[in-house]
């Protein structure tokens, strides 16, 4: 029988806490691969703030720093300055990076900072009991806004792929799913270029990654999955934001 696939060897043994359904264990396997596959283990740092991540160290086989909240892109930015020839990225939610992190993720994009950021955008706070994050979208209901979103009074979502694609800092975007395998397959694609650019030192990348929440969505996993596309991309479309590598990834 012909082996498809083997666990990483950088995943550690630990049961997942995420819910059924959650795209957080996928992410965290990509990662795990590509730890192996690019030959990092030595010279990579994860940077978690909290989150449902928060306790990504259980997982990943890797040296992790936790950072405050919304602050992982400061804390990655000064690990790379005093260690250049780490690989530093930060693991952060979209209540974190697209809310109280703002700040430093936009400023650290802007100046080029030689740093990846994993986005996962799961359109709600997750950890915290489902509350509106700044990507919740017009309409949808969460436990802070029960009869659905409403523009006027909540502002829309926020695309902080493409307000961070504008700055010129920035080398590369893209924005990916992992609600089927070939959405998968090109959320691996898109982080191994992110590494790669952050390894050859062209400036800051970023890859936002569309990932289900069934517990908070009140959804099925399966629901959750399809509700990506039917929904969620309408606003969040997939694809490449930025790219000013000059190179294809692999």
């Amino acid at each position: 029988m012909k082996q498809v696939y083997s666990r990483p060897k950088y995943l550690k043994r630990t049961p997942f806490h995420y819910c059924p359904g959650c795209g957080h264990s996928i992410v965290h396997r990509i990662i795990a691969e590509l730890v192996e596959e690019m030959d990092m283990h030595d010279r990579i740092v994860g940077i978690p703030p909290p989150g449902c991540s928060v306790f990504a160290y259980h997982y990943l086989d890797i040296d992790m720093a936790e950072s405050a909240h919304g602050r992982g892109a400061a804390v990655a930015t000064g690990m790379k300055r005093v260690s250049p020839d780490t690989i530093v990225f930060t693991y952060q939610g979209d209540g974190d990076l697209a809310a109280i992190g703002t700040a430093e993720t936009l400023h650290a994009a802007n100046r080029g900072e030689l740093i990846t950021a994993v986005f996962i955008n799961n359109a709600v706070y997750g950890m915290t009991g489902g509350q509106m994050a700044p990507t919740t979208l017009a309409g949808m209901n969460t436990t802070t806004t029960p009869y659905g979103r409403e523009p006027r009074l909540e502002g829309y979502p926020i695309r902080m792929s493409e307000i961070l694609a504008m700055v010129k800092g920035s080398v590369y975007i893209e924005r990916t799913a992992v609600n089927s395998p070939a959405n998968i397959r090109k959320t691996k694609k898109a982080i191994r270029k992110a590494f790669q650019t952050q390894i050859d030192r062209l400036g800051f990348s970023l890859v936002e990654v569309l990932s289900p929440c069934p517990t908070n969505w009140r959804m099925t996993p399966l629901e959750s999955w399809q509700w990506i596309d039917k929904v969620m991309t309408a606003e969040f479309p997939l694809g490449v934001i930025k790219d000013e590598t000059g190179k294809d990834a692999d």
